[in-house]
Formats: structure tokens, C-alpha cells, sequence
């Protein structure tokens, strides 16, 4: 073991044309939001894979050989355990990740759409995970960007929790709490889904990023 006593948990879907980004792609393309989702998957990856903890598992659905930058993704996740996403739901598939990512150690979850994360954030929000039994990140149009909690029963919660609203990050928090569970609050941080996400999610990125490269080139 190296790092920190914390796996972390990447839940993601292969930037496939005509299935990925599917909101952001109304307005540019399935191809150009399947290059996004591509270029946001590979930063977050990049910032995992340098993160000083001691596991790293991606959950993942989608076929990879159609998707955007195959050959890159697939090349990245030789660094990672690879797990298959298994549930009917987004929220299910949320908590059996946390159970199929479980080796011991707490799970700090996080999904694709945070590119701008940092190996400093990360690996802080880590050592706090290590000092309380969950932390939780919001994002700022009301979801969650990132969930770490010390047993997979405790991401249970999930199952109960409706996904992708304006207020899934505050009943998130209230169905932990309604469970017993002490939560931290950590930094909140802008996500993307749609057009008008893609701007706050940029500047917030390195400039020579994946993220704010393909952006900028697609006029975004």
C-alpha cells in the first residue's frame, strides 16, 4: 500500500456518440459531446491516477470501442481496477460501485464530470475522509460532485435518493444523516451537463487541459 488508506471510486459511462452527454449534445453534436465527455474523463483519470491513495477503481458502463478517444481511455485504465456498473438505476448503480470498489479501506467516489479536479484536492478530500465517517461535496446546480463514506452500507442511502434534481446534493445529505451518519461538507464545485455548464467548468480547468482544449476548439 502507498498513500493514503483511501480507494478512490471513479463512476463512469464511455463517451459513446449518441449516449454520452445526451443534453449537452442537443446543442453541439453527438460527436463534439462524445470528444467533451472524452476529454473530462481523461483529466479526472489523469488526477486519480497521481493521487496519493492507496486503491483506484473505475465503475464503468458503455461500450468503450465506440466511444471517443478509445484507444486513450483504455490505455489510462491499465492504471486503475476496472469494475462493470450493475443496477437498474443511477442511484443503485452509485451504491453497488461503493460494494464492488470495497477492499478494506473508505471509498471516495467521484464521477466524470469535475474535470478540474486536482491531485491537491483529491488527496485532501481523502485525509478528511480519514478523520470523519462521510464526506460530501455539492455541485453547484444542486447535485453532488464527490462521496466518501467509511463501509458500503453507508452508501446504502443512495438507493433511497432521486438522481440528477436540483435538490439530489441536500437529500443526499439528509439521508445520511437520517441514518446515523456524521458528514463533512468539502469544497462544492461546478459540474457539466448542459451548454451553459461548459464555461465555469473551463475556467476552472489548467488551460492546457484535455477539458479546455477540445472546448475551445469546438467554439465552446
Amino acid at each position: 500500500m502507498t498513500g493514503l488508506p483511501v480507494t478512490l471510486l471513479v463512476v463512469a459511462k464511455a463517451p459513446e456518440p449518441g449516449r454520452a452527454k445526451t443534453r449537452l449534445a442537443a446543442t453541439v453534436g453527438d460527436r463534439v459531446a462524445a470528444e467533451i465527455a472524452a476529454a473530462a474523463l481523461l483529466d479526472t483519470l489523469d488526477a486519480v491516477a497521481a493521487a496519493p491513495v492507496a486503491g483506484r477503481v473505475v465503475a464503468l458502463t458503455g461500450d468503450l470501442d465506440g466511444a471517443a478517444s478509445a484507444a486513450e481511455i483504455q490505455h489510462r485504465l491499465e492504471a486503475f481496477t476496472v469494475v462493470e456498473q450493475r443496477g437498474d438505476s443511477f442511484a443503485d448503480r452509485l451504491a453497488n460501485a461503493h460494494a464492488d470498489a470495497a477492499d478494506g479501506y473508505p471509498v471516495l467516489q467521484i464521477g466524470m464530470d469535475t474535470p478540474q479536479v486536482t491531485v491537491e484536492l483529491l488527496a485532501s478530500c481523502a485525509g478528511r475522509l480519514l478523520e470523519t465517517p462521510a464526506v460530501l461535496g455539492l455541485a453547484l446546480d444542486g447535485g453532488w460532485w464527490v462521496l466518501g463514506v467509511w463501509t458500503p452500507a453507508a452508501a446504502d442511502c443512495l438507493r433511497t435518493v432521486p438522481m440528477s434534481q436540483p435538490d439530489t446534493g441536500v437529500l443526499t445529505l439528509k439521508a445520511l444523516r437520517d441514518n446515523g451518519i456524521d458528514v463533512a461538507a468539502v469544497q462544492q464545485l461546478a459540474d457539466f451537463d448542459v451548454l451553459d455548464d461548459v464555461a465555469a467548468v473551463r475556467d476552472a480547468c489548467a488551460p492546457a487541459s484535455r477539458f479546455a482544449r477540445v472546448t475551445r476548439a469546438a467554439g465552446l
